[in-house]
Formats: C-alpha cells, structure tokens, sequence
C-alpha cells in the first residue's frame, strides 16, 4: 500500500515553476567614472595614481563589460601602460575573452585614448594568452607567441605557463609538450598544465610518466593524475595513485575529496567512500558545497539513497544556494530505478522556491520516461517551455528518450527536429529510438543524415545501428555496417557489438550462422551471446541449440532465471514433462526465482499494476466481467488461443483460462473501461510480450478502435486497426 501511494504521488501533476525578475543597471557608467576620479585622486598608500585608476578599471571590466569600461576610460587622462593591463588582465578574468583581444590589439596599433603606444610587459601577454585559451583561438594565440620571440620578451614561468596553457585548452597538446620541453624553469604549475594536456590527448602513458618524472608534486599535481586517469577510463588505476598519494602522507583539500568520492561511486566502493567521508568531518569539509555535492553523489551511486538524503538535509538547513545537491538528489533517485521518489522531490523542490534549471529538468524528464508517465513528461516540456530554456543536446536528448519511452515516437522526433546544436549522442538517442519501434529503414536514414552532418559515431552509435538492423530484420545491413564500424571509423567490436550480430542472425532464423559467428569470433566465454541464442531457439523451436546455450550457460555459472525459464518452457511446450519437471527442481535448489510478470498503466495520475490472474485491483469484478465479453468477440473476429505455449500439463480449457488473464490483457481491460471511446491505450511490461497476448491485442485494437502502445523490456509495440508495428517481427 505504502508504494501504491508513492506511485500515485509520484504521478501527480506538477506545480508551475517560479518566476524571478532581474535587476536594473541604471546609471553604470555615471559610477565608473566616479570611480575613476576617486581613483586618480587617491594614494592608496603610495601607490600612483595610474596603477589606482588601472584598479578601478580591472574591476569594472569584469563586472560591465569592456565597452562600458572603454567608454569611461576614454573620459580619462591620456592612456597609460598601467590602464591596459588593467583593461586586459580585467577581460581575462571576467571571461570577456574577445574583448581582452580587441584592447590588445589598440594596444599595439596605439589606438583609443591618447594614441601613444604601449609595450606589452609579461602581464600583458599572459592574460592575452588565457583570452586567446578561453576563446579556443590557437592561431592568434600562435601569433601572440612569434610576436614574443620576435621581441625577444623575457618569457618568466607564469608567462610560459599561460602559453602551456593555452596550447593545452586548444587541444593542441603536442605544441604543449614541445612549449614545456623548451622551458628553462618550470613550477608545480608547468607540470600540471603538460600532464593534464597528455591525459586530454588520450596519451595516459606519457601522462604517468611526465608524472612520474616530476619533482614538484604537490596536491593540484595527484589531483590532476587521479581525475584525468578517470576520465579516460582507467579507474584502477585512479584508485591506485589515490592510494599512492594517501600513503605519501599528500594533504587533500576539496577538490581531492570531490575526486575521491567520484573515484568511490564509480567503482561502487561503498566502504572507501564512508573512510573519506569520516576524513571530511575530521577536516571540518562538511559544509563545502563541492565536497558535500560529491559526498551525495557517491552515495547515490552506491545505492545509499538514504545515507544522501540524511547529508541533503543536515546541509540544506544551514545554506540556501543548493540547487546542485536537489539536482544530485534527483538524478540519485533516477539511477536507482526510484522514478516515483524523483518525481516527489522534483516537486518538494519547486515548493521550497528552488528555480528548475536545465539540468535538473534533464534528470526528470529521464524519471518520466524509465516509468513510462507520459502527463508528467509533457509537463516537463511544458517547463522547458515556460522558463525559455534552450533544447541544447543533454536536454534535448532527455527528452527526446522520454517520448520514445512513453510510446510517443512522433514527440520525439519534434524535439530532436527543434535542437539547436546536434551531437553524438543526441543523434544516437533518436536512432536508439527508431531501432526500440523496429523502424530499422528510419534508423539507418538517421545514421545516414548523421554522417552527412559529419558527426563521427562512437561505440555505442553502432550498438544502436546494429540493434535496428537486429529489430528490423536487416540482415544483409547488418552486415555492412558491422564490417564499417572497424574499416571505416577503427571502433574495435565489444561484447554488445558482438551480441548485436549474433541477434541479427538469431531473429532470422540463422540458427547455424549465429552459433558459427560465436565460435569463429572467440566469444563463447560471454554469457550473454547464449543467453541470446537460447531466447531464439524457443521461437524457431531447436531443441539441440537450445541444449548446447544451456549447458554453456551453467558451464560460466550464468544461468539466471530468465534462462532457466526459457528452457523449462521449451520443454513444456514440447511436452517433455520430466525434463521441464528436473529443471524446476534444480531451479529450487538453486534457489533460482522465476521474476513474475507485471503490467501497468497510469491512469488519472495513479499507477495501476497487475500480475496474471490479479483480483487485488478494486475494479477486478468489472476488469474480469469485460475481458470475458471482449474474448468471445474475439473469437468471433478469428482469434485462436495459443494454448501450445502454456507451460503447465493441464487440460485445454485450463490453457485457455490461464492464457485469457495474463496480465497485459488486465492492464488493457482496465483502460478500456476507464477511459472515452478512441482514447490511446500505453501499457508497460516487465517481460518480453507473449505470442498469444501479442496476437490478441492486434485483434483488440481493431475490436475497440484503439490504438495500444505496449512497451516491453526489448521494445515497442504500437497495436492499430489489428496490425502491430513490429509486423510479427520481433
């Protein structure tokens, strides 16, 4: 009961999001010139008046901007050396980058205020140099360098640094080494900024050993080395330098501990991450925002939902900017499967006042979607709407997932349609989608317009392609597209590549072509390619390749319940009684339980769950009353009872009961009588959609003129005037 009413909670319309209003900037350049002749009249300790007024200058460029600091500038006395430093240095801090670079270049050419020209100190062209890394503008940070060799500027370390850096965030990390390699003096700083561009550049050995090699590794160096190994897939060895650093008696600071808890909620290291967490109270770190974001964030990945939410509380209390934590809670809750509970701290979260920004409204929109609540995920997009966000990529790809996921395929088109800036994965999230209808055809025109656009696929682009081809029966393109994946882009094939072929194969029935793929490709030792090929055999009816994936599967100890299940029902329904009655029997003292089938719908923002033969539901009488008028209508329409798929040695008519209430024709009777004439039907299913019930939910729609969405754990089924959309494919 507790759960039903945290489903019907969690289903219940969202509240409207807040409104705020921004703040006037009336009479701005009145201040700064103000500002300007306090400074010019002031001493500041001793300090001349120019440097003064280059003070109040670097501030009002970051806070207004350049042009409003240029026009005061130009109501000054004539320009000095001091005041364009200060012009510059301010932009580059201000992240006013382009601005920086328009004052540098009045700076060589003599332009704005008095005209004289000003020779650039080491000052200068370090914050010239970090204008040019925060636009990602190599070429003039490339000319900005030949100018200082041409000038023969002494080039200090926190100058090479900024040229190091530059090169670095350009993604230019060779010039980086070849920069750090003809440095004379070099600081921590050198050597973090050359290791850090190594790790973006993929090259993790030369990394380690740059690392390695160093004699300055202070805290920001083992930070560098541990979050940039992560980022590169290499969590062991992360790990490992943590360890390294512990046992070097290295001091950590925040960011050490943002790094390591991250480090501990990849690898699921539950007991690491509660070891930091007792250091953060001893260092007195409870209350600082990054480390107790991350401290969540580590025990939402560890599945200790409760452990964050106690830490969200204690912290909320105490500060009031903590839009990341609810973001961090809410994404916590989607991770774990608790969608209902998501959607409830969604909405404590507007009541307390807390503005929905974009990334928090990504992490909803993927909770609606995992539960299929469609109302609520087009109450989402109504936010998204209403606040005037942008569907930039991460966004428009949640969305795009969630419309697929609630059986509305042509709303998720609409939004990848409207996204402003296409990448990778939003591109692979809309062919995901058509590969999930079995729209195989619109898959591969997806992929085809994607590279047109040229935007490289990845890994999992291809897994997408391959499970349309799977899905869509495309044998012959499945094949191509497997061969380009290594020709064309050098993906190297992994265990769900490889899986995807064996699937391709298996759907259609290439029995022998599927088991041949998975010798001659040396993958007999991945559990789930046999899991794949048993699935298959029950279909096509092969005992002897059924036999071969089961006893594979116990040979790897992989034998879950799902296959446990699928080989007793092919030997139930091929009436080999004892066999079926053995394996239940080393099922139990396996202690192997079959997962029990569910259906649900969400209706009048309630869930409503069934299992087969359900009389739980507060309506069973009138479910059970309508299915057995709808069945004889049924039957009158053609429909036949696939009695040969009951897994029990019972009589026909017992087959034919048992197969009337499975529990998606539960789920479709109760909407039927629940809601207008011609209102579409969504059910969502636990477990792959049986033949029989797949047969008499085409006849159902054309029976009542509904459409039926049917979402099982492999894909969609849209049901309409008694044809499905998977064409018995599936």
């Amino acid at each position: 009961m507790a759960r039903a009413a945290r489903k019907a909670a969690a289903a219940a319309p969202l509240s409207p999001p807040p409104t705020f209003s921004s703040p006037s900037s009336a009479g701005s350049l009145t201040r700064a010139r103000r500002l300007l002749a306090r400074g010019a009249e002031a001493s500041f300790s001793g300090t001349p008046r120019e440097l003064a007024r280059g003070c109040v200058l670097a501030s009002w460029v970051k806070a207004h901007g350049f042009h409003n600091a240029r026009r005061a500038f130009d109501g000054t006395p004539a320009t000095s050396l001091p005041q364009r430093t200060a012009i510059i240095s301010g932009c580059a801090r201000g992240g006013r980058h382009a601005d920086g670079l328009r004052a540098f270049a009045e700076m060589l050419g003599g332009g704005g205020g008095g005209g004289t020209t000003a020779a650039p100190n080491a000052f200068v062209l370090a914050g010239v140099l970090r204008c040019c890394a925060g636009l990602g503008d190599v070429e003039s940070g490339r000319r900005v360098h030949g100018w200082m060799l041409r000038a023969g500027v002494r080039q200090d370390v926190v100058l090479c640094n900024a040229l190091l850096d530059m090169y670095a965030k350009c993604g230019h990390h060779g010039c980086a080494r070849r920069a750090f390699g003809a440095m004379f003096d070099k600081d921590a700083v050198s050597w973090n900024i050359v290791v850090s561009a190594c790790l973006q550049g993929g090259d993790v050995p030369g990394a380690v050993r740059l690392f390695d090699e160093s004699p300055l590794r202070d805290t920001s160096s083992w930070n560098t080395i541990i979050s940039g190994l992560m980022r590169n897939g290499c969590a062991s060895e992360a790990l490992e330098r943590l360890q390294r650093m512990v046992r070097a008696g290295v001091v950590f600071n925040n960011y050490t501990y943002s790094t390591a808890f991250a480090l501990a909620g990849m690898l699921s290291l539950l007991d690491l991450g509660r070891q930091l967490h007792g250091r953060v109270v001893i260092a007195s770190l409870e209350d600082d925002a990054f480390v107790c974001c991350s401290l969540m964030d580590m025990y939402c990945k560890c599945g200790e939902m409760e452990a964050a939410l106690s830490i969200f509380d204690r912290w909320s209390r105490f500060t009031g900017d903590v839009k990341f934590a609810w973001s961090t809670m809410v994404a916590g809750y989607v991770q774990n499967g608790r969608e209902e509970e998501a959607l409830m701290f969604f909405r404590r979260m507007l009541r307390e006042g807390v503005p929905a920004e974009q990334f928090i409204l990504t992490s909803v929109a993927a909770a609606c979607g995992n539960a299929g609540m469609v109302e609520q995920g087009r109450q989402v997009h109504g936010f998204v709407e209403k606040l005037g966000h942008r569907f930039d990529a991460p966004l428009a790809s949640a969305m795009v997932d969630m419309y697929s996921k609630c059986g509305s395929l042509e709303d998720a088109c609409r939004i990848f349609d409207r996204a402003h800036a296409k990448n990778v994965a939003l591109w692979t999230t809309m062919l995901s989608s058509y590969a999930s209808y079995g729209q195989g055809r619109m898959a591969i025109e997806i992929f085809d317009r994607m590279k047109a656009e040229k935007i490289a696929p990845n890994e999992i682009t291809l897994v997408a392609v391959l499970s349309a081809c799977s899905h869509g029966g495309l044998v012959s393109e499945g094949n191509h597209y497997f061969k380009l994946m290594q020709e064309e882009y050098g993906i190297i094939p992994g265990t769900e590549h490889y899986n995807c072929m064996v699937d391709l194969y298996s759907r259609a029935g290439l029995l022998d072509k599927a088991k041949n793929f998975i010798e001659e490709n040396n993958i007999s030792h991945e559990a789930i390619v046999w899991k794949t090929l048993l699935s298959a055999c029950r279909i096509h009816k092969h005992m002897e390749y059924a036999k071969l994936a089961s006893e594979k599967l116990v040979q790897l100890e992989q034998c879950d319940d799902g296959s446990y299940v699928l080989m007793s029902n092919m030997y139930a329904t091929n009436n080999k009684w004892l066999d079926t009655f053995k394996l239940r029997s080393s099922m139990r003292e396996r202690k192997v339980r079959k997962q029990p089938g569910q259906s649900w719908i969400y209706l009048k923002n309630a869930v409503h769950t069934f299992v087969a033969g359900d009389v739980l539901h507060p309506r069973s009488v009138d479910i059970y009353a309508y299915l057995e008028k709808l069945m004889v209508r049924l039957k009158e329409m053609g429909y036949t009872s696939r009695t040969d798929l009951v897994v029990h040695d019972i009589e026909e008519e017992q087959r034919e009961t048992s197969l009337k209430f499975h529990s998606e024709k539960l789920a479709i009777a109760f909407g039927i009588i629940s809601t207008p004439i011609g209102t579409p039907l969504r059910i969502f299913k636990n477990l792959r959609v049986c033949e029989d019930c797949h047969e008499a939910i085409k006849f159902m729609s054309r029976a009542t003129d509904r459409e039926i969405v049917v979402r099982d754990m492999y894909r969609f089924h849209h049901f309409k005037d008694g044809s499905c959309s998977c064409e018995d494919f599936w």
